[in-house]
C-alpha cells in the first residue's frame, strides 16, 4: 500500500509576483462514509453493526460534551481531540476580546500507532491514466476549486 500524490501548478498570492510553482498534493482515492466504516469495524471486531454505530454515536456526543467546556479528550491509541481557535493580534491586551477570535476548529493529535503508520507508509506519484509515465503536472490554482484540474478517476477501493 502507498499514499498517492499528484503534481499541481499552484499560484501563490502572498507576493506581488503571483508566482506559479509546482507542488505535490495528496490524492484521496476514496471517501469512506460512516456506514462503510461501521461495516468494516463490524467485520474486524466481530461486533454487531448496530453496536458499533451506537458506540460511535455515543463517542461523538461525549466528545461534544467535553469539548464544549474546553477539555482535551484522549482516545488512547487513537489520539486526542481538543477545541482551538485563532485570534487576530491586537496592540494592547484590552483589544483582545471574543470578537477578535477567528477560525474555530477541532485539533486532532494522532496516537503512536497512527503516527508510526504515517511515517512508514510509502508515497508514490499517481500516474495519469491518459498519459502514463509522462510526468505532466496536473494543472490547478491550488485553491481546491477544481479549475483546470485533470485528476484521474479514482480506482475502485479494495474492501
Amino acid at each position: 500500500m502507498a499514499l498517492k500524490y499528484v503534481i499541481k501548478k499552484t499560484t501563490f498570492g502572498f507576493d506581488d509576483k503571483k508566482a506559479e510553482k509546482y507542488v505535490a498534493r495528496p490524492f484521496n482515492v476514496v471517501n469512506v462514509d460512516f456506514k462503510k466504516l461501521c461495516n468494516e469495524v463490524t467485520k474486524v471486531a466481530f461486533v454487531p453493526r448496530g453496536t458499533v454505530k451506537a458506540v460511535l454515536d455515543g463517542l461523538i456526543d461525549s466528545l461534544i460534551n467535553y469539548m464544549e467546556i474546553g477539555a482535551s479528550v484522549s482516545l488512547g491509541e487513537f489520539g486526542t481531540f481538543r477545541p482551538t481557535f485563532g485570534s487576530k493580534s491586537q496592540d494592547g491586551a484590552e483589544g483582545v476580546t471574543a470578537d477578535t477570535l477567528k477560525r474555530r476548529r477541532i485539533a486532532f493529535t494522532p496516537g503512536e500507532q497512527l503516527k508510526e503508520m504515517i511515517q512508514k507508509v510509502s508515497i508514490r506519484k499517481l500516474e495519469d491514466a491518459k498519459s502514463p509515465g509522462t510526468g505532466n503536472p496536473v494543472e490547478g490554482n491550488g485553491k481546491g476549486d477544481g479549475k483546470g484540474e485533470e485528476i484521474p478517476e479514482a480506482p475502485e477501493p479494495m474492501v
